[in-house]
């Protein structure tokens, strides 16, 4: 199979990354924190959380305690346990064999187990219903997976997880959506060239959590054997009904137990080591805001209302970072080199080239 490219843990990439896999309604955001209010304010800015990415530096020692110790507390502890053959049929769960794919896996993960709509575009605009699960209510919190990854599900579906992953990395969409994101390398080089990671580099790998209709939330590794059910949730948010099928599911009652399964995983490591990195999968927030405004204005308030000029400029702040988005991915895939080198002869010509090497290097030695 051809290479996959390591790509930046970055909202603006991954949020480009599952655009281009046809997805919408949904985009990623950096969580900073895991405290009460800043769940609660993910929610309160989003509408819907689908999921979460952790990433952390991979230690292959420490992986393999951690998979022992999780086997000795299914036998002690209800909300931690090792799912291997009980894992309900209709959650998506794809082992890792493909190099440098676990953070599209994860996203794929999420995307995957979310609430979306089933409905692909046709070429004529409309929109074609292919599962009867869910019925006329809103479902304006759900996000469109696009053609690619609902075909893709669907003929994955009855796949085990070795052939799920195997698909994955035997997709030229989902490969070249991933490879578009490959920094421009300043010299060819061919595949048997590649260093492969020794015992002394870091090595870092993204995880998904996701929550499930039957209360329980999933840790989603490729490199495990099977999801591991961390622990179980109130999947209904009004207790006094049932749960229906287009209903979303208590975002803050299953992101607290996500919380205690990744804070114990990073209580695994040294207080010195601060390489985390966590992001919610979530509705994409320029349609959660239009949708809030919608409200309103049925609800009889005037466009000049001031809860309605309030949303309207978060619409269009969440418009300007879209734009940096852009920007910054423009830049992440440009090629330096060549003014990198025309620079250096410009340098050589007006010969300041060695002394500006010169204050380069004694730089350097202060430095260090």
């Amino acid at each position: 199979m051809s290479q996959w490219c390591t790509i930046e843990s970055d909202p603006g990439v991954f949020t480009s990354l599952i655009q281009n896999f046809g997805v919408q309604n949904a985009q990623l955001t950096e969580l900073y924190s895991l405290d009460d209010a800043s769940l609660q304010s993910i929610i309160d800015s989003y509408g819907k959380v689908h999921g979460l990415v952790f990433l952390f530096k991979w230690q292959q020692e420490q992986q393999q305690q951690q998979h022992k110790t999780q086997q000795q507390e299914q036998l002690e502890v209800n909300d931690t346990t090792y799912a291997e053959e009980h894992v309900p049929q209709d959650l998506f769960f794809a082992k890792q064999v493909i190099h440098n794919a676990c953070a599209t896996q994860a996203l794929l993960s999420i995307l995957f187990n979310s609430r979306h709509s089933h409905s692909i575009e046709g070429s004529n605009g409309n929109q074609h219903d292919n599962d009867n699960d869910y019925d006329d209510d809103d479902t304006s919190f759900m996000l469109n997976l696009g053609p690619t990854l609902l075909e893709f599900k669907s003929f994955t579906e009855s796949f085990p997880p070795d052939l799920k992953g195997e698909a994955i990395g035997a997709s030229d969409e989902i490969r070249n959506v991933h490879n578009s994101f490959a920094r421009k390398e300043a010299f060819l080089m061919d595949d048997s060239s590649q260093r492969v990671a020794t015992k002394d580099d870091e090595v870092f790998h993204f995880v998904a959590y996701v929550p499930h209709a039957n209360g329980t939330v999933y840790e989603l590794d490729g490199l495990q054997s099977g999801p591991i059910a961390v622990g179980s949730f109130d999947c209904n948010p009004n207790h006094h009904q049932q749960q229906q099928p287009n209903q979303p599911i208590n975002d803050l009652s299953w992101l607290t137990v996500a919380r205690r399964a990744i804070q114990k995983r990073i209580e695994r490591y040294q207080t010195s080591e601060i390489k985390f990195n966590l992001m919610a999968l979530t509705q994409d927030r320029q349609s959660f805001l239009q949708s809030q405004i919608r409200a309103m204005l049925e609800a009889g308030l005037s466009e000049n209302d001031q809860a309605i000029e309030e949303l309207k400029v978060q619409v269009l702040q969440e418009e300007e970072l879209r734009k940096q988005w852009t920007d910054e991915n423009e830049r992440r895939r440009h090629n330096y080199l060549p003014f990198c080198m025309e620079l250096i002869r410009e340098l050589a010509k007006s010969g300041l080239l060695q002394s500006y090497t010169k204050r380069a290097r004694e730089k350097n030695r202060t430095a260090k």
